[in-house]
């Protein structure tokens, strides 16, 4: 789910939190599943012509995974049994689809799994779709050759070692897990588009979560900031071995603004961090 920071504006009341501070991770269970479950037809909306209904796009650049190939070629994949977490309307596992994957796509939002069977009707490609939560994934051991996500998930959860472990436990050793997250980076800057964008305003070091709350203090939408020495660590952690770190640069006939994301920007900073990894296989 190509998703980070496309927060839809709506007035605050003064009583309400919008900023970063640390934070209970229980009191933000919830609130990725809750926030796109209400705003999952607006998204749709706004982004469905740059992400298509069968494409595969790794983030707001616009590098297209039948370019870049992080996933290997689309013929050697061609049966391989494929995960996609966070899948939004599963754009990707579609394109993965039609390409002869067997692939199967899971979203935390009962809503946006219904925006994917809406495209599985209106494209004739009928991936399967699994309402299921990323950090307690329903199947069994080594069930994968690949396991992948484009914005999906990571962002939006605390528990970043339990996604690591669940994706760890369905790949089969030997197979790779890739995902892309905004590049943590662009957590000094102000999510903005135009020039106030380029320059720091906090610590990179700053890992308190962006929130959003109502007048209660329920939160209602966070996201979490990892820098790149983090995302290494955890999935050394896990048990991965990490084979790359892509940092797509913006191309010059992309015109398209996505939240903080604009060619401005997009010349001098990047905007967006995709980590290859392999489960090892077993030592015999």
């Amino acid at each position: 789910m190509l998703s980070e920071n496309v927060r839809v504006s709506q007035p605050h009341s003064p009583k309400n939190f919008v900023g970063y501070r640390p934070i209970d991770p229980t009191l933000t269970r919830e609130s990725g599943r809750l926030w796109w479950d209400s705003n999952a037809q607006e998204y749709m909306d706004e982004h469905r012509a740059f992400l298509g209904d069968a494409d595969f796009v790794w983030g707001p650049e616009g590098l297209r995974e039948a370019d870049a190939r992080l996933l290997g070629d689309i013929r050697d994949l061609s049966g391989q049994k494929v995960l996609e977490i966070g899948s939004g309307a599963a754009q990707c596992s579609r394109w993965l689809a039609a390409g002869g994957c067997d692939v199967v796509a899971t979203d935390v939002s009962a809503t946006m799994i219904e925006q994917a069977r809406l495209l599985n009707e209106r494209t004739g490609v009928n991936v399967p779709l699994v309402a299921a939560d990323a950090r307690d994934l329903p199947f069994g051991d080594a069930a994968f050759d690949v396991v992948f996500t484009a914005y999906g998930a990571i962002p939006f959860v605390a528990e970043l070692d339990a996604i690591h472990a669940e994706v760890a436990r369905v790949l089969r050793p030997g197979g790779r897990w890739v995902f892309s997250v905004t590049h943590p980076i662009r957590w000094a800057f102000p999510d903005a588009p135009g020039e106030p964008g380029l320059t720091v305003s906090k610590s990179y070091f700053d890992r308190a979560p962006y929130i959003e709350t109502d007048p209660s203090g329920n939160v209602t939408y966070a996201e979490y900031h990892r820098t790149i020495g983090d995302h290494v660590a955890a999935l050394v952690a896990a048990g991965f071995a990490l084979t790359g770190i892509i940092e797509p640069e913006w191309p010059t006939d992309n015109t398209n603004v996505w939240g903080g994301w604009s060619p401005l920007r997009g010349k001098v900073l990047p905007g967006t961090a995709i980590f290859q990894a392999v489960r090892p296989s077993l030592v015999e």
